[in-house]
């Protein structure tokens, strides 16, 4: 049996790798559910709760946790305000921040977003998907609930100038398989499980797609699919 707050099952040597968890949420009940739900796995560890934004900032500061779920809609301080300080463009050393929320709004998720955001899940996507969200995160890989990828690519496309002639041909044929992937909301993982790669190789041709297209991270190389899709066949949904 594990010692007290250690998960039964969890070895000593364990909780070295754990992924140490922050939860940011206005709602007790909420944040006793994902605790019981997180710590059904054996390499998560929720090291502390917040109930608003700026105890959030405070607590992440202070334990720098490896990933912060962090709710939208809290007193004070929103999650965005919260992820931009945790998170954001200007900080020094950014946290990883998955947004979890009920409210499914193209406010809420662009602002996610933009604020640097590492993931944004709905709260109805269910436990997998929840624990899935923070592995990814950690893993320096992002999720989207799948509800609002398509959503999300469908309106970033047109903003996008479509690629000219030739443009298609600046990637590979496994490079375009890997961005069409990637359009239709894939982690990393998945994508090297369905073209039988190794999690490296993805990583690598990642890099590589975001120097050749100019994009600063997946959600840009998924909106650029979007935009030039006319080269990948069916609309990748």
């Amino acid at each position: 049996m594990g010692g007290p707050g250690q998960p039964a099952g969890l070895r000593p040597d364990d909780r070295a790798v754990s992924i140490r968890i922050l939860l940011a949420d206005d709602q007790a009940m909420v944040r006793g559910g994902f605790r019981l739900i997180l710590e059904t796995q054996t390499d998560l560890t929720v090291v502390g709760e917040a109930s608003n934004g700026a105890q959030a900032i405070a607590l992440a500061r202070q334990l720098r946790p490896d990933v912060c779920l962090v709710d939208i809609r809290m007193p004070g301080l929103d999650g965005i305000e919260v992820t931009r300080a945790l998170a954001g463009p200007d900080v020094a050393d950014p946290l990883r921040v998955v947004i979890v929320t009920t409210f499914d709004t193209d406010e809420y998720v662009y602002g996610a977003l933009q604020a640097g955001a590492a993931g944004f899940l709905l709260k109805d996507a269910g436990p997998a998907l929840l624990i899935e969200s923070v592995r990814a995160a950690h893993a320096g890989d992002a999720l989207i609930s799948p509800s609002v990828t398509v959503r999300l690519l469908q309106q970033l496309a047109p903003a996008r100038r479509p690629a000219g002639p030739g443009s298609l041909s600046v990637l590979s044929e496994r490079e375009l398989e890997i961005v069409a992937s990637i359009a239709k909301g894939r982690t990393n993982q998945e994508i090297a499980a369905e073209l039988f790669i190794s999690l490296s190789t993805v990583k690598t041709h990642l890099a590589r797609i975001q120097e050749k297209l100019d994009v600063r991270n997946r959600v840009e190389i998924a909106a650029w699919s979007w935009a030039n899709r006319a080269g990948f066949g069916p609309d990748p949904v």
